[in-house]
């Protein structure tokens, strides 16, 4: 489906900033909702695989070996522990779980583990399957197929034109060679990026249009949750009612993608998340991020239920994904087996029942750094306020802070 705006058009919506105007383009992006996903739903959660010590020297991510900032380290997950962080996301209500690592690429043997973690999701949940591993070539990508994966997650960040600022070790050309190869492949592409890296409205307008080209099925949209030592460690977070405005562009620039909101959604929009979801949103990332803390899944799924929204899933939906078949609507649908116990422990112990979220601030642990390489680009890491004696004192802060 081609955009429902222009780029002119875009770019002039993009500088509104009266809050009445902006309702009145969240109502047309709800409408573009509706119209083609009803009240369909696709919530998502993760799993932070493995975590830390990535050499490449993407400027907004505390992992990168070129941050100082303090890094949540741990090793690949065996298969076992990746599945019982996917029942966990199927016991918070998710429709599906993406298995994240860092990096641009995987070890032979630690893909291993991602193929063997997806065979065991795929046989002992009813969740759709994703994977967001770095680069990769169509062999691998047909591997993942192979193994129960479904879809394929890796973001262009930003619009081509800003994406230096972003990273200069990891070129823009291969990411959009791994979205092709995924294509190849026969799966289906997730790819978004992040707003507020320091681009200008026109590169976001830019970015949404480049988006559209690649027509993925998935787009996550992620807004910076700044990082101290990090490059772009001494930004503000976006103005909320920017951020609502965005999203509903990016429906109309977008009308047949699903839409999630993912990294940044509390620090940045906070009450007004609910506003956020009528802009447009098919669904969010439920649980716990890559390396921060997360609204719980009982407010994420009264967001969407409180404007009428289905958050259900299917009997097949493993097997068949909800709402993203692009031929049509499957029929019927089944209540979530843990649904009655998800905000009651009590009930949960006595039906057998064990409901676990994780928790990255008990579940990481955090490696500090001794030596820290310059950054290829040559831009310093920075922390929030540039004074001294906050950056000392923020340079020890977990993740979760």
């Amino acid at each position: 489906m081609p955009p429902l705006i222009t780029p002119e058009e875009a770019l002039a919506l993009g500088e509104l900033e009266d809050h009445e105007r902006i309702l009145e383009l969240v109502e047309r992006a709800w409408a573009a909702r509706q119209d083609r996903f009803g009240d369909s739903t696709d919530m998502c959660s993760l799993v932070n695989a493995k975590s830390g010590g990535c050499a490449e020297d993407c400027g907004f991510c505390a992992q990168s070996r070129f941050a100082e900032a303090e890094t949540p380290l741990h090793a690949m997950m065996s298969p076992e522990q990746i599945l019982e962080h996917a029942r966990a996301a199927e016991a918070a209500g998710a429709h599906r779980f993406c298995m994240v690592t860092q990096g641009q690429g995987l070890s032979r043997r630690d893909f291993e583990k991602v193929l063997e973690g997806a065979r065991l999701v795929a046989e002992h949940t009813n969740l759709k399957r994703c994977a967001s591993v770095g680069h990769m070539s169509v062999d691998r990508a047909k591997a993942l197929k192979d193994a129960g994966i479904q879809r394929v997650h890796h973001n262009v960040e930003t619009a081509e034109s800003y994406y230096p600022e972003v990273s200069s070790t990891v070129r823009y050309e291969g990411r959009l060679r791994t979205i092709q190869a995924v294509e190849e492949a026969g799966l289906e592409t997730c790819v978004g990026g992040i707003l507020n890296l320091g681009e200008s409205r026109a590169q976001r307008v830019e970015m949404a249009f480049e988006l559209s080209k690649i027509n993925p099925t998935s787009v996550p949209i992620n807004l910076l949750n700044p990082r101290p030592g990090t490059k772009f460690g001494d930004r503000d977070h976006m103005d909320p009612w920017e951020v609502v405005k965005w999203i509903a562009i990016f429906r109309l620039v977008l009308p047949e993608a699903l839409f999630r909101l993912c990294g940044g959604r509390v620090e940045n929009l906070g009450e007004l998340q609910p506003l956020a979801v009528k802009a447009g949103l098919n669904g969010v990332m439920m649980g716990n991020f890559l390396t921060t803390l997360n609204a719980t899944p009982a407010d994420d799924r009264a967001m969407f239920t409180d404007l009428g929204l289905n958050i259900n899933r299917f009997e097949d939906n493993g097997s068949n994904p909800r709402p993203d078949n692009r031929s049509g609507w499957l029929d019927g649908e089944t209540s979530d087996v843990v649904e009655s116990y998800l905000d009651d422990a009590s009930a949960a112990a006595a039906a057998g029942i064990e409901i676990t979220v994780w928790d990255p601030a008990s579940q990481l642990r955090y490696a500090r750094k001794d030596t820290v390489p310059p950054r290829p680009d040559g831009a310093p890491n920075r922390w929030p306020g540039e004074r001294p004696d906050e950056a000392a004192q923020l340079s020890g802060m977990p993740f979760g802070h």
